[in-house]
């Protein structure tokens, strides 16, 4: 039986969970669940989020067109699988993926090698 090898692709951009300091006349950011570094993630490009806990543990995996929206998305929304375990959420890591097709493959072959805790779609492991 031959594999497929697959190598994920980098982190173009990460962002960790920081309480912000306030000093002298800067602006406040209003953070969203503890982040304020959501504008380095990218508005108008497309590719896979990976959301982490304090201990490394990946939660959820998600791909998107726009990948700023969709993070916020995940925050906000009603219906995200995230939207019980916002509180968990430490780093998120962003990686550029424009091509669809390869976000899809990307996407489901982290959540089944990585056993991200909360996706429940393209689950293809069988937990022991």
């Amino acid at each position: 039986m031959s594999m497929i090898n697959i190598q994920p692709p980098k982190a173009d951009v990460t962002i960790t969970q920081r309480k912000q300091e306030i000093t002298g006349d800067e602006a406040v950011i209003k953070p969203l669940y503890g982040f304020i570094d959501l504008h380095e993630i990218p508005r108008d490009k497309g590719g896979i989020i990976q959301f982490f806990n304090h201990s490394g543990e990946l939660l959820f995996v998600g791909k998107a067109r726009k990948l700023r929206q969709r993070v916020k998305k995940h925050f906000e929304d009603s219906v995200s699988p995230l939207k019980n375990h916002r509180e968990e959420v430490y780093r998120i890591t962003i990686s550029i993926v424009e091509d669809p097709m390869e976000r899809d493959i990307y996407e489901t072959y982290l959540i089944n090698t990585q056993k991200a805790k909360y996706n429940v779609d393209k689950v293809f492991y069988q937990e022991q």
